[in-house]
């Protein structure tokens, strides 16, 4: 093969994660409540995958979408707002894992109170929690090994010290927030983590290591 066709075939491809990983995309709203800014959240429905769980409207990217536009039609479709009640301010870090890829879109819903939405049939109910309690309560950080396992026709004569090597035992850091009668954890309570610490202007030592 020639070099000039291998130089163009790498100048023009576009990177993406190796894998097969799932897209997703979330957008984190806040709300106004009496003065105060909240933020929404989402108890998923008994219909759905993780039913019962806290979550913030969003869903999969669908083919042709941008993640951006996903995230807002998921938040259409779920709280069955109009797209122009969707203020975007912006992107945070997105999470990237051996299965998902999930971007999250920070912004402020408006025109709009906690009663008015009419969530679908997704979303078993919303509720709020006031910005102030994130911004003076930070996650505990709970860790849990994940450790390599092979199945019997694993190919070890094709590595170096064969059934003997040394794998890494990775460490996965899953946030959690003390909450009355509802849940926070995972990618939901990580993003809301994240959320926070780049509005206050403050490093999150958890995320730099392995977490779900």
């Amino acid at each position: 093969m020639e070099n000039n066709r291998i130089r163009d075939k790498i100048s023009q491809y576009r990177p993406e994660p190796l894998g097969r990983q799932r897209r997703f995309s979330v957008f984190l709203p806040l709300i106004i409540i009496d003065g105060e800014k909240h933020l929404l959240f989402e108890k998923r429905s008994q219909s759905v995958s993780q039913p019962g769980e806290t979550s913030f409207p969003g869903g999969a990217v669908e083919e042709g979408e941008t993640y951006k536009e996903a995230a807002i039609r998921e938040t259409v479709e779920e709280l069955n707002v109009k797209e122009s009640q969707i203020d975007i301010y912006g992107e945070i870090d997105y999470i990237a894992t051996h299965t998902h890829i999930i971007h999250c879109f920070a912004g402020e819903l408006r025109n709009c109170t906690l009663k008015s939405l009419q969530p679908n049939e997704e979303v078993e109910s919303v509720f709020t929690i006031p910005l102030n309690y994130f911004l003076t309560h930070r996650p505990e950080y709970h860790y849990v090994d994940l450790i390599m396992e092979h199945k019997e026709d694993f190919p070890f004569e094709l590595i170096s010290n064969g059934d003997k090597y040394r794998w890494t035992t990775r460490k996965q850091g899953i946030p959690f927030y003390r909450l009355e009668g509802q849940y926070l954890w995972g990618f939901t309570a990580q993003f809301t983590h994240r959320f926070i610490d780049i509005i206050t202007d403050r490093q999150t030592t958890e995320i730099k290591g392995e977490q779900i």
